[in-house]
């Protein structure tokens, strides 16, 4: 693994983590219709941060346009997660944004 992706790494992989828990949390939440944008987003987030993850750590070529791909989810889903005020929403808007800041300095 190229380690200048280190850091960058752990990053995404908190992400992950968190939009996994917020995932699940929306799902237990009241009105469940209302979060439905953030469940799909969540999805999405974590989705795309495995696949960064693995092309990281496999040293793909694609890894530059990955991170770029991966950055703009994140800002999506930080935007939506924002609009709600659940802790798991807000503990994910934020990592989603650290997470698209490191991919956009990876590729920098």
């Amino acid at each position: 693994m190229d380690t200048k992706y280190g850091e960058t790494l752990k990053v995404i992989l908190k992400c992950l983590e968190d939009c996994n828990t917020c995932f699940d949390a929306c799902l237990k939440e009241e009105d469940v219709k209302m979060m439905a944008e953030c469940i799909r987003l969540d999805r999405e987030c974590a989705d795309i941060c495995t696949f960064v993850a693995q092309a990281i750590t496999r040293n793909s070529p694609f890894a530059g346009q990955i991170l770029e791909l991966c950055a703009e989810i994140c800002d999506r889903c930080a935007e939506e997660c924002a609009k709600h005020d659940m802790d798991h929403c807000k503990r994910c808007a934020e990592s989603c944004r650290k997470c698209a800041e490191a991919c956009r300095q990876a590729v920098a």
